[in-house]
């Protein structure tokens, strides 16, 4: 007697392994979170270098700053550059180019407030033939770029008798000259709700009130911004001082570090660094209490919620 013999069924095959993020062992994402950090700081240095050999390299004498000794750190730790960099030169004060810095750069910062924000409020908030055009014009000025006003505008402050004073440096700034600024104040009030003017207008306010008393208020983040911006670009700049002040006491610390560099005789280059360290105290610190300011004015953010 045969039996006959029965069909077996096929295996089923297994299924292929899936990734799951969430199975990877807690030593793996150790080492990976190890590399990021050590690659992170890797590129932190150097970007920081720069500033890092600065800051060292007031502290050292000038026969070891640009000379065979490359290292970081001197053995010959002196504070020498910052007593003769305190001193001033060619019969000046450091302090006199302090204070120059700072008035330029205040003096900045309030035009540029002050011109910006009421432009921006009119080319945001009230309509008027030709506005669209206006503002267009504005915008196209961010692509000229500066060298190429630089003539007629030294022919201009010069009939008028302007050159060697400071007006040429801030007069533009209490005419909104400075184009990305008025742009920036105009993205952010365009965010604001439109239902806060006519709320305003019901209550029988005009435009210099909505202005003050709404607007200003909610525009804090790019006001800060751009006194932040403003500030250091003032104080930061070369050309402009360069081309209309004469008179070293009128000089700004940009111009005045170019002082300690004589191409006739020996440059005291550990004074300048130093002074140049003692520059850059003045942006951090205005940096640092402000800098939570400068992402939220940026992107322009309104009203949430």
């Amino acid at each position: 007697m045969t039996t006959m013999a029965t069909p077996t069924k096929p295996v089923a095959e297994a299924p292929a392994p899936v990734y799951n993020p969430k199975s990877e062992s807690a030593g793996a994402k150790r080492i990976k979170s190890a590399i990021f950090h050590v690659v992170a700081l890797a590129l932190t240095g150097v970007v920081l270098y720069p500033a890092l050999w600065m800051v060292a390299s007031s502290f050292k004498p000038n026969s070891e700053i640009g000379g065979a000794n490359t290292s970081l750190w001197s053995s010959n730790f002196s504070f020498d550059n910052f007593v003769t960099a305190m001193d001033g030169i060619g019969g000046v004060s450091t302090l006199q180019f302090f204070t120059n810095s700072l008035i330029l750069a205040i003096g900045a910062v309030v035009g540029t407030i002050l011109s910006a924000s009421v432009s921006a409020y009119a080319f945001a908030r009230i309509k008027f033939p030709g506005r669209s055009v206006l503002f267009g014009m504005m915008i196209a000025t961010l692509l000229l770029p500066f060298h190429v006003v630089i003539i007629p505008q030294y022919i201009v402050f010069q009939q008028l008798g302007l050159v060697d004073t400071y007006i040429p440096l801030l007069i533009g700034k209490f005419l909104a000259a400075d184009a990305f600024f008025v742009f920036l104040m105009v993205q952010f009030m365009r965010n604001l709700p439109a239902e806060l003017d006519e709320a305003a207008r019901i209550d029988g306010a005009g435009h210099v009130r909505i202005f003050t008393s709404i607007m200003l208020p909610l525009m804090k983040p790019a006001l800060i911004s751009t006194s932040i911006f403003s500030f250091i670009w003032s104080w930061n700049d070369f050309l402009g001082p360069l081309l209309y002040l004469n008179t070293p006491e009128k000089y700004p610390l940009p111009l005045a570090l170019r002082l300690f560099v004589d191409q006739t005789q020996s440059s005291d280059y550990g004074a300048m660094i130093a002074m140049s360290v003692l520059a850059l105290l003045p942006v951090l610190i205005f940096f640092l209490v402000f800098q939570r300011y400068i992402v939220e004015g940026v992107s322009t953010q309104g009203l949430k919620g």
